[in-house]
């Protein structure tokens, strides 16, 4: 029985655990703080529903290391039985030990002990709880942040799963319960960040950081507390003169940096633990340091400066561009801006600012290239931004399973020198040492009963955890570990994981072709327009005309190329190296340029079209094998998604076709409709 509100902590009875009952029937747990309250009552929860019983919960210190049961703690209060992992582990670490007769559980930290609680549960859950466990882990990103876009009206900007679990009509209107039930969602796959509202942050959304609205945060950030899930607020770099009446919010006016310092104090009193502000600033209409004739180095240590005192960080977006563009004037590269922005500033900013750049150069799209900031910058804290949220892969309408990208960028190769892969420079930010300090990315949840929309998309947010913590782990692995808690072992379960794993080849098949980006719906960002955004100002063009397609970005063109280490900026230039699936995002080319399979570039438009369809068709005949495995409701949830996408699927490759055709004059080789 599948329910959908629970996720992948489905109640299921696990028949004939690896790791035998009477050592689980009791539990000497750690009475520290409220995430370690918490990480006890989480595991008899878990233990309750995957074995149907209660386990009997006693102080830690009541166990003898005699007393045959679970030991939960950190590994300070266990050092005796753990000597091996004292000071080994970085925060939110754990190991999970079998020690004689009993279970030893122990965080580095409180929060650590809650993760290697959901560790040990999902192990149970999957059958892998053997009786000599003894694993050790720790997250390979320090930050693991999920970003809410949600409005105060209730509203979700790019939300494709119900209303904003958060408000309602202007003000924080929530069920305790549910968000509960969504924090336990989020630590079970060890996000430790959450912000709470839009980077738009309009109307009433600038009252956040006002007492009218400050109690009723820090209520909300009392339950993510207990859960070892911290706090952002999102602000508008404008507050100044919107909400304080001063007459500038210029960065290096006195007057302003007092501001600042005196508002953040007053959040620090109802948030003690606040993570800080997460700002977006000169970007598609919303205030910064650029109309003061300051640097966004000057904005974000400004704002630093004020939450510093405080233990809080500033996150800046660095999704800064010109979104006046002229399409007329071909020397414009939207693509060059957050390199051309920041890359110069590396080293400016104070030691409490952290970078948030977006994977690729452009936004979200079905496939770019890893932005070249990566690996480039040296000396200036950063963490790369995700979207969860299909915003331009499928609206979770059409199953699109992302860890399959997110693979392929953390094996991106920056080629700045050994072992610098993406998932190689993710780490702990220390003197002298700034990697990918972790992740941000943009929520797919909302009020709809199962999260996420489509039952099957909850898998993006089980997998944007899991490759976070990490890196080292496949899209297929994350892609079965889902299925089985999910669906339990079976055929669902089966069918679910080949459905994600063919899902993302599918949609980037009959979507824009080979990096060529940005075919879509204006504003909707759903179906297919192929000139939607062609003349318009955001920069996002493919210039397409009768002989060619794609924007040269090479030296000669944009120069966009030699953004990139020497190596990439020479594979990305060549056409004869650059990844085909990139190769209209770096190259202009004829549509008689020939491919790596021999057929021209026109040709394999037709083809891949063709067949991301009827790979769609097939996911939906494989869903329906499933109408006498699952519960009614799911199944005809899923199916009802299926068929809605079969029919994008169909404008798309129809409608990309037919443009094509006409543009060229040239049919189909094998004689396919093609409709005029």
């Amino acid at each position: 029985m599948l329910n959908e509100y629970h996720c992948w902590l489905q109640r299921r009875t696990v028949k004939n655990p690896a790791l035998q009952a009477p050592v689980l029937q009791t539990v000497y747990a750690h009475s520290g703080g409220e995430v370690a309250s918490q990480a006890a009552e989480e595991f008899r929860r878990g233990i309750e529903r995957l074995l149907g019983f209660s386990p009997a919960m006693y102080p830690l210190s009541a166990g003898t290391g005699e007393s045959v049961g679970v030991y939960l703690g950190t590994i300070a209060t266990l050092e005796k039985q753990l000597p091996r992992a004292a000071g080994k582990l970085c925060a939110g670490g754990f190991v999970i030990k079998t020690a004689g007769k009993n279970l030893l559980i122990a965080g580095q930290d409180e929060a650590g002990l809650l993760y290697g609680v959901f560790r040990f549960l999902s192990l149970l859950a999957q059958g892998k709880a053997e009786d000599n466990i003894d694993l050790q882990e720790e997250p390979a990103s320090p930050l693991r942040i999920i970003n809410h876009w949600d409005n105060l009206d209730g509203t979700v900007e790019r939300g494709y799963a119900g209303p904003s679990l958060f408000y309602r009509n202007g003000h924080f209107d929530y069920d305790p319960q549910r968000i509960e039930d969504y924090a336990r969602l989020l630590a079970s796959v060890g996000i430790n960040r959450i912000s709470i509202n839009n980077v738009n942050v309009r109307a009433e959304a600038k009252l956040l950081i006002t007492e009218a609205y400050l109690t009723d945060a820090a209520a909300l950030a009392a339950i993510f507390r207990r859960f070892g899930i911290r706090v952002f607020l999102s602000i508008n770099f404008g507050a100044p003169w919107s909400l304080g009446k001063l007459p500038t919010a210029d960065p290096l006016d006195p007057a302003v940096t007092t501001w600042w310092k005196e508002r953040a104090a007053l959040i620090y009193r109802y948030i003690p633990d606040l993570a800080g502000f997460l700002v977006k600033a000169d970007s598609e209409g919303e205030p910064g340091p650029f109309q003061y004739g300051r640097t966004h180095a000057d904005g974000a240590n400004m704002l630093a400066q004020a939450v510093k005192p405080h233990g809080g960080e500033i996150i800046w977006r660095c999704f800064v561009y010109n979104c006046q563009q002229d399409w007329r004037d071909h020397s414009f590269d939207r693509a060059r801006a957050a390199y051309d922005h920041f890359m110069p500033l590396d080293g400016a900013f104070d030691d409490n600012v952290i970078l948030q750049i977006k994977f690729g150069p452009y936004d979200f799209q079905v496939r770019e290239p890893v932005s070249p900031l990566f690996g480039a910058l040296r000396k200036t804290r950063h963490i790369m931004e995700l979207q969860i949220t299909q915003e331009y892969t499928g609206h979770q309408i059409d199953l699109c399973y992302l860890p399959w990208l997110w693979e392929d960028i953390m094996r991106f190769d920056t080629a700045y020198g050994p072992d610098s892969r993406i998932k190689d420079l993710i780490g702990q930010h220390s003197e002298g040492r700034f990697p990918i300090e972790g992740f941000a990315a943009v929520a797919n949840t909302g009020l709809d009963r199962n999260w996420t929309g489509h039952t099957l998309a909850q898998a993006n947010l089980y997998g944007y955890g899991r490759i976070i913590w990490n890196p080292a782990l496949s899209a297929a692995e994350i892609a079965r570990e889902w299925s089985v808690l999910s669906f339990g072992f079976g055929p669902a379960a089966h069918t679910a994981e080949n459905l994600l794993l063919k899902s993302y080849p599918a949609y980037e098949k009959y979507n824009a072709p080979f990096g060529v980006c940005f075919m879509v719906t204006p504003g909707l960002h759903y179906g297919p327009n192929i000139e939607g955004y062609e003349y318009s100002r955001w920069g996002t063009y493919h210039r397409a005309d009768a002989q060619a397609i794609g924007i040269d970005r090479r030296p000669a063109g944009t120069g966009y190329s030699d953004q990139y280490a020497a190596k990439n900026a020479a594979l990305f230039a060549d056409p004869a190296s650059c990844p085909e699936n990139l190769l209209l995002f770096f190259h202009r080319l004829r549509y008689d340029y020939i491919m790596k399979n021999g057929e021209t570039l026109l040709q394999n438009i037709y083809d891949t079209h063709f067949e991301g369809y009827d790979e769609a068709a097939a996911m939906l005949e494989q869903w329906k094998g499933l109408k006498n495995v699952l519960e009614t409701d799911v199944y005809q949830s899923v199916l009802s998604r299926f068929e809605r996408q079969l029919a994008n699927a169909r404008e798309w490759r129809d409608q990309i076709n037919t443009y094509f055709f006409r543009k060229t004059g040239i049919g189909d080789k094998r004689g396919r409709m093609i409709y005029e």
